[in-house]
């Protein structure tokens, strides 16, 4: 039975297009792939972005370059955590998706987890939809300073507070080849209508 934390969104209705990349973990470790994903992360900013007018809304912002440093900022993140986090012990692709229109754009991606991974992410999600996000931000900027960690913890707080992203996660589990497999599905939407 599949689990819902936040705003958790599958699709645009009436959109059928959408560009996607999928990775899967014969040809090479997922996890060894997480270091390029600034590549696919640009190349689907490079794409989308020529969706959108060029030149400045009337807030003198340049559309164009603001929409490109958003979905390379967000697909990026995604794709990282996607590829960090994913179980290596399945043969369970790794993805991302980007639908839009000229209202919003939609991020979808799926990894597989382990049990343990799953459970861990679930409590910070916990944490994540009930706190405040601002609070929660400097907070852990303040906890990172303390501690020397790998894992800033800042990706998802930074697409709410700096992007007004809308997020929402999908835990599912299905059987592959005998195997139970756990999968999130992580869903990002950006309104984009205000800034053009």
């Amino acid at each position: 039975m599949a689990q819902i934390y936040g705003k958790y969104i599958d699709r645009i209705p009436g959109i059928h297009e959408f560009l996607a990349l999928k990775f899967y973990p014969a040809s090479q470790k997922v996890r060894q792939r997480w270091r390029t994903s600034g590549l696919s992360a640009n190349f689907m900013a490079d794409y989308f972005a020529t969706f959108y007018p060029g030149g400045e809304n009337d807030n003198g912002v340049n559309v164009q370059a603001e929409i490109k440093s958003a979905v390379s900022f967000i697909a990026n993140e995604l794709l990282e955590n996607a590829m960090k986090f994913s179980d290596e012990s399945t043969i369970f692709p790794t993805s991302i998706t980007l639908h839009s229109d000229e209202n919003q754009i939609l991020f979808i991606a799926t990894n597989s987890l382990s049990e343990e991974r799953m459970e861990q992410f679930k409590l910070y999600l916990e944490k994540l939809t009930n706190s405040d996000p601002y609070e929660l931000y400097i907070e852990t900027i303040e906890r990172n300073a303390m501690e020397d960690t790998n894992s800033s913890g800042l990706g998802f707080l930074t697409m709410i507070n700096d992007y007004a992203a809308e997020l929402g996660w999908k835990f599912e589990t299905k059987e592959i080849h005998g195997k139970q497999v756990h999968y999130v599905i992580t869903s990002v939407k950006i309104n984009i209508a205000e800034r053009v």
